[in-house]
């Protein structure tokens, strides 16, 4: 997610700080973002001087004392409250009071995220959708605390980057589009769970029945089994509503690896 909110966002005109501790995943995301860039080239949705403009604009680095300059700093880390929180605690003491600090979580409500900062006014959660380069929503929520002007800005610089967005006026688990597809996911893995339908019709209705470009089985896949058992982990525990519980099934294929397209197996096969 990081490397697509980071081509988007140069692609808008930003300069681009791209930070990870790790520095064979910044190696990875240069990769990603030049094979994105060069497909949209090769279809001719985008020039090559803008591409080359582009990765020109994205600097990575491992030091996260480089988001002390920033304008807005959205987190794409790990979906675990406490990885979240101890970024923001750091990104506290790094940025300066008007700096936007954004949040690209799922699941996890904004105003137990902002707990770990100063000044929570200003932190607002940014949700962009996967793969970050073709999808052009982006869900603005606003946290306890979240001031108009954060919301604003935040909202200014996802349509920057040419997303439409959808505000949540109330922070709760899930916000609105992460509650809508854990509950139809959860309940299509319970009907395979129980033999009801193979992953293979279940997908095939909802594509021809509900006009769905992808099932949810897929969606599943293509966002990892992993993320999706962890959103729902994380509704259930804010909610205790049943219908977010994780079926045994999703939460045995995490515990597996079989996480989905990125690792080559989940409700189906990949290449």
């Amino acid at each position: 997610m990081g490397s697509g909110i980071a081509q988007v966002a140069a692609l808008g005109a930003w300069d681009v700080t791209l930070i990870d501790s790790d520095p064979r995943a910044l190696e990875r995301a240069e990769a990603a973002i030049g094979d994105s860039l060069d497909k949209f080239v090769a279809k001719a949705e985008l020039e090559p001087d803008d591409a080359q403009a582009a990765r020109r604009r994205i600097a990575p680095t491992t030091d996260l004392e480089q988001a002390a300059e920033a304008d807005i700093v959205v987190e794409a880390v790990f979906e675990r409250l406490n990885v979240k929180q101890e970024v923001f605690g750091r990104l506290s003491a790094i940025c300066g009071p008007e700096t936007v600090l954004a949040t690209n979580t799922s699941a996890i409500p904004i105003t137990e995220i902002a707990a770990a900062a100063t000044h929570p006014e200003r932190v607002v959660g940014t949700h962009f959708f996967s793969p970050v380069p073709m999808m052009r929503l982006c869900e603005l929520v606003r946290g306890l605390h979240t001031s108009d002007t954060a919301l604003e800005r935040a909202r200014s610089f996802a349509e920057s980057t040419g997303k439409t967005c959808v505000v949540v006026n109330r922070d709760v688990a899930g916000f609105a589009t992460t509650r809508l597809i854990c509950a139809f996911i959860n309940e299509a893995a319970r009907l395979v769970e129980d033999g009801v339908i193979s992953a293979e019709d279940l997908d095939t209705a909802c594509r021809l029945g509900f006009g769905h470009p992808m099932g949810p089985l897929a969606t599943a896949d293509l966002t990892g089994v992993d993320v999706i058992t962890h959103a729902t982990e994380n509704i259930y525990d804010d909610t205790a509503d049943p219908k977010f519980f994780p079926p045994a099934l999703l939460r045995r294929m995490a515990a597996a690896g079989e996480l989905g397209r990125k690792s080559g197996k989940g409700f189906f096969s990949y290449e």
